[in-house]
């Protein structure tokens, strides 16, 4: 929230410089995210006026005018050569004297007026634009002033440039801070400075003209006020005061109408909406929109509505028009304009509930539903209409003016619960001594009423004040008004105790070194995706949708982290990567009805942790050593294996949403599934425009956390046997059914390990191998820890697992 100083302190004026101020307000929670000064610096700029404008004899663009500057040219006018388009006679306009100073240029030096002359002619000063004394951008002439403005006054008097710009970076609890009002009010408890409290006089009725207003959900509007306001003047120019408070609040001029609305919202802190009255059928219904519905608003959009979103619709013989957007932006059909002559003025309580999230459904957002979804006073909006009458009245009013009585309707209001402060309590969370007539000052400096029980005030918090629900919010506005800086300077006393990892859990910080000494590098990466990458690459029909998105394409929470990584690889293929390998740990979610809700779950909602990660391109960066191949199922496998060592994965065939159906392996470890490793599905690589397929896998985290307490055995003192086996087995034996049948024959413990080095396949010269069989070349490690293996024992062996397999899978040895 931005707004100038100046008008802060008609409300509250404490004696505090602009910095001082500014860091109070920042200490009391209000953080000032930037302090400005309205105009830079420049001296000797005064009020003019132009008596005559001549064209210059040289020049066709040009102009020689006569300025009287008042006392400061006391021997008459001056003569002045212009450039700008609107010189002429009149007007009034800043004059930059000799001598003066204009603000600093690109060169950050200021630029000194003297005695010229231009094209023959002398000039003693310079006509000013306001783009020359960086006051705005608009560069289209001379800055044209009242025509009540004083002769030879300071311009920087006159517009008030010596006025500091504070913008407010407001959390979503201080709505009521989101006035210059309301700011004053919270600058006055800090420092006791008096809160000035402008007397709102109701405007007498002249006639009784109400206009029909109907409330048909309470549970989106509280209260709705309004009035009917006749024979106005629409095209009345508005005052220039207010639009030098709008421009420094960040609000642009647009009519005097609009700009009565904006202005008393910047001062109270209340959105209203005026209508056309004349464009209105019937009467007003607030009520939930309906699906189908349609509103096209003042923005320009046309807007789709549904039962989730308030409008305020009018009724004319017994059909319903939507005219507005409730709490958020009027209606482009009952907007105000030029033609306008009768109005009708609305100020509403609309529960912020109803108004939260509805504008980010449509891609925009306003002032107005940002105060409203954030609670606003339901208790001044009669005022508010009286304020915004009177002014109706002395901007756009005249002899034919009339106003009808405030028609005001109550649904339903906020009721305030009372909330109870423990002074023992709120003097050990703050961390200081309190008094019970400390903690009361601070309350009554606040304005929030209470009563006062022995080391107990209760609360009823103000019908202004929606952030007061438990104790803690009290406790949070004693310090504040306190002041931070009173807290004493002690160190915190806490209990510091080790939490040692069991030895058997390794830590998610470690995993990721790990992966990332595999040559993988890290990606973090939104938990809501797209609904086309749940659907196709994790194969969830039914995904978690969000119900207010940050983006219409990020409509599902992921269960996969597969689409994230596809993502990214599309992310870097468009800047010519050439070779991709990242990863990520995050965090999945899916529906599991067995779930409940705890501190760190929500009911329904299965939320794991997932490690995933994409190998693309070449297998090795580019090296003298090897020639360069693209990476393939085998090179991912591998870094998963190393990523699970020293427990041993089992890789079964399997079929995953994503993946290729015959380059795909599940990962199985003590018999259990915790993840797929595999090569990208074609169907999927040529829709998402890759050149190639990466290698992908996905692997529960708990699983890889967990790891083998080490066992120490000492080193064998005898010594070890090797033989080599070549088997052949039919392509459907499994490589690891090959290894498992070695590992359990009964060789008497004497098998150590049993190592694949070599596959055969037949060729069409190839004897002693049918077609569908493959050779397997295995070495066999044997060893006894006790005594040398003989050469007898070692072939018992042997035989013992030719044997097991020849009868477990049908395998013969090569040769035989």
């Amino acid at each position: 929230m931005q707004f100038p100083e100046s008008w802060l302190r008609e409300f509250c004026n404490p004696e505090l410089s602009s910095d001082a101020l500014a860091h109070l307000l920042t200490m009391s929670g209000m953080e000032v995210e930037e302090q400005r000064p309205v105009a830079p610096a420049f001296h000797g700029i005064v009020v003019a006026e132009i008596l005559e404008a001549e064209q210059h004899p040289n020049a066709d663009k040009l102009r020689v005018c006569t300025v009287d500057a008042g006392p400061h040219s006391p021997d008459g006018p001056l003569q002045i050569v212009c450039g700008a388009p609107n010189a002429r006679a009149g007007i009034r306009i800043p004059l930059a004297t000799i001598g003066a100073e204009l603000p600093p240029g690109e060169d950050g030096k200021p630029f000194k007026i003297g005695k010229g002359k231009l094209r023959g002619v002398e000039s003693f000063g310079m006509l000013c634009s306001a783009r020359e004394l960086k006051l705005s951008e608009d560069h289209g002439g001379l800055l044209e002033l009242p025509a009540d403005a004083p002769l030879g006054q300071d311009i920087r008097q006159f517009l008030n440039l010596d006025d500091a710009l504070f913008t407010l970076k407001l959390t979503p609890n201080l709505g009521h801070c989101l006035s210059v009002y309301g700011v004053a009010r919270e600058v006055s408890a800090l420092t006791g400075s008096p809160l000035i409290t402008p007397a709102i006089e109701p405007v007498r009725p002249s006639h009784d003209a109400r206009l029909p207003v109907r409330i048909e959900a309470p549970d989106l509007c509280g209260r709705f006020s309004g009035r009917i306001v006749r024979g106005i003047n629409p095209q009345a120019r508005t005052p220039a005061w207010m639009v030098e408070r709008l421009a420094r609040c960040g609000q642009r001029s647009v009519s005097a109408l609009v700009d009565i609305s904006n202005y008393v919202m910047f001062e109270y802190g209340r959105p209203s909406h005026i209508f056309d009255l004349d464009k209105i059928q019937g009467g007003l219904v607030v009520r939930w929109g309906r699906a189908g519905e349609t509103l096209k608003l003042l923005n320009g959009n046309t807007v789709t509505l549904d039962e989730q979103v308030g409008v305020i619709a009018d009724e004319h013989a017994g059909q319903q028009s939507v005219e507005s957007l409730a709490g958020i932006m009027g209606g482009d059909t009952t907007a105000v304009s030029d033609d306008t002559r009768n109005v009708y003025v609305e100020a509403a309580f609309w529960w912020p509930e109803a108004v939260a999230g509805r504008s980010r459904r449509y891609n925009f957002s306003t002032d107005a539903g940002h105060r409203f979804e954030r609670g606003v006073d339901p208790a001044q909006t009669v005022e508010h209409i009286e304020r915004i009458t009177a002014l109706i009245v002395q901007i756009c009013g005249g002899a034919d003016t009339v106003c009808g009585p405030v028609d005001d309707q109550t649904a339903r209001l906020p009721e305030r619960q009372p909330v109870a402060l423990r002074v023992a309590r709120a003097a050990k969370v703050i961390g200081m001594p309190l008094t019970q007539v400390q903690c009361a000052g601070v309350f009554e400096r606040l304005g929030l009423p209470f009563t006062a029980g022995e080391g107990v005030l209760t609360v009823t918090p103000p019908s202004w004040r929606f952030d007061l629900q438990i104790e803690e919010d009290l406790i949070e506005e004693v310090i504040r008004v306190i002041g931070f800086d009173q807290l004493p300077l002690t160190p915190p006393l806490a209990p510091v105790t080790a939490r040692v990892r069991s030895e058997s859990q390794r830590g998610s910080h470690a995993l990721r070194r790990t992966v990332a000494a595999l040559d993988y590098q890290e990606t973090i990466n939104f938990s809501f995706v797209e609904e086309r990458w749940e659907t196709e690459l994790a194969g969830n029909d039914q995904p978690i949708r969000l119900l207010n998105p940050i983006a219409a394409p990020l409509s599902v929470m992921r269960s996969s982290l597969i689409g994230s990584l596809i993502q990214v690889l599309r992310h870097n293929l468009t800047r010519r990567a050439p070779r991709v390998r990242v990863f990520e740990l995050g965090r999945v979610f899916k529906r599991d009805a067995s779930v409940q809700t705890s501190e760190q779950s929500v009911v329904g909602i299965d939320q794991p942790l997932r490690l995933a990660g994409l190998a693309w391109g070449p297998a090795d960066s580019v090296q003298w050593g090897s020639k360069e191949r693209a990476v393939d199922f085998f090179d991912v496998k591998g870094d998963v294996q190393a990523l699970l060592a020293p427990r041993v994965a089992r890789f079964v065939a399997a079929e995953h949403p994503a993946m290729h159906p015959g380059r795909c392996a599940r990962v199985e470890v003590d018999g259990t599934v915790i993840g797929h490793v595999g090569e990208l599905h074609p169907r999927w690589r040529q829709a998402y425009e890759l050149p190639s397929a990466p290698v992908l896998f996905e692997l529960d985290l708990a699983s890889l956390l967990a790891r083998e307490v080490p066992v120490y055995v000492p080193v064998p003192r005898q010594q070890t046997v090797t033989r080599d086996l070549a088997l052949i087995v039919k392509d459907s034996v499994p490589h690891d059914d090959v290894i498992d049948t070695i590992m359990q024959a009964p060789t008497g413990g004497l098998m150590r390990s049993a190592r694949l080095f070599d596959v055969y396949r037949p060729t069409a010269q190839t004897t002693g191998l049918a077609e569908g069989e493959r050779s397997l070349a295995i070495r066999l490690e044997l060893l006894d820890d006790e005594t040398p293996l003989t050469d007898a024992r070692s072939d018992a062996a042997i035989q013992a697992v030719i044997d097991a397999v020849q009868s477990g899978l049908g395998a013969r040895l090569r040769g035989a």
